[in-house]
């Protein structure tokens, strides 16, 4: 699916001049790291649309692409039929949904009709049961009655508190909810905040959270996110420059349902720090909150799936 939608983006920006393209990145970006929340859409144009598919899209692919993952190793033996996609723009949550699923139907809501007339150009012939539907991200905003996915991936720094709550609410309806945000101290506040809204809605914490009780990280001294590697295209390149064949995303998120899922027993919320005979690993628990725990040759097959082992992932892996 990644391909797909790499051949999909490709040749975006034939005819919009680099200079312009980039200052549209410039201003897309101050966005997306939630410093000017607003009441109205973000992307304003083709050009705006245009850049920002080609700069930010694989990367979302591979942050929700990550959650979701997380999410349904947790309730393998589910998959939705019906995907409501918020604030879904040009529709990378939804490509997303579709790696990791198939047969379901998606609707992707956005206010900002140059991005959902891009989204519908590019997903043409390869995401076929997908809606695209103009829809004011905010206030009053509801999903339909009996929606089994909804997805929220770096949308909530874009809005208002007030909007913010309202979209979560929303959000909560459905059957399994997962909200990605920049993996960024305020980005993991606000993720932080809905969890909180999530619980209080009634769902269950499956992922990266291995318990639905208080975080154990102190707001100011850390924050919880994690990383997904995305390869650079020519066309990334074009938009941002860049000399490395790849970028790693850092983003924060949670998996929430009414399904009887368990979380995993505890989470690498680090990357792990290999050692000579030793691997140190970082986790989240449910009983003990952070803890750091040392696994050696000694464990045998522990310590081979501890070398194997990834920032991100469940733990014990087996």
């Amino acid at each position: 699916m990644h391909d797909e939608l790499r051949a999909a983006l490709a040749g975006l920006l034939d005819g919009l001049p680099p200079k312009q393209a980039a200052q549209a990145v410039d201003r897309l970006i101050a966005n997306y790291r939630g410093r000017t929340p607003t009441d109205v859409p973000v992307l304003r144009d083709r050009a705006d649309v245009a850049a920002y598919a080609a700069y930010r899209m694989p990367a979302t692919f591979a942050a929700v692409r990550a959650a979701l993952t997380a999410f349904a190793d947790r309730v393998p033996d589910w998959s939705p039929a019906t995907h409501v996609d918020i604030g879904g723009g040009t529709g990378a949550a939804t490509w997303a949904a579709a790696a990791t699923w198939d047969g379901h139907r998606s609707t992707v809501l956005d206010w900002a009709q140059p991005a959902l007339d891009l989204g519908r150009e590019l997903a043409d012939g390869v995401l076929p049961e997908t809606r695209w539907q103009r829809q004011v991200i905010g206030e009053g905003l509801t999903v339909p009655a009996g929606t089994d996915l909804v997805t929220v991936s770096y949308v909530l720094g874009e809005l208002t508190e007030a909007a913010r709550r309202a979209v979560v609410d929303a959000a909560a309806a459905a059957q399994a909810v997962v909200l990605i945000e920049p993996g960024t101290p305020d980005g993991y506040l606000r993720i932080r905040e809905a969890r909180d809204r999530l619980i209080g809605a009634g769902l269950r914490i499956v992922a990266p959270c291995p318990h639905g009780g208080a975080c154990p990280i102190v707001p100011g001294d850390d924050w919880c996110h994690l990383s997904a590697r995305v390869s650079r295209s020519s066309l990334h390149r074009q938009v941002k420059g860049g000399s490395l064949p790849y970028e790693d995303e850092k983003f924060s998120y949670v998996a929430a349902t009414t399904l009887p899922a368990t979380p995993a027993p505890a989470r690498i919320v680090r990357k792990p720090q290999l050692r000579k005979g030793q691997v140190l690993l970082d986790l989240c628990t449910a009983e003990e909150g952070l803890r750091r725990d040392t696994v050696t040759k000694r464990h045998g097959d522990r310590y081979r799936e501890a070398r194997d082992a990834s920032w991100g992932d469940a733990w014990p892996r087996s």
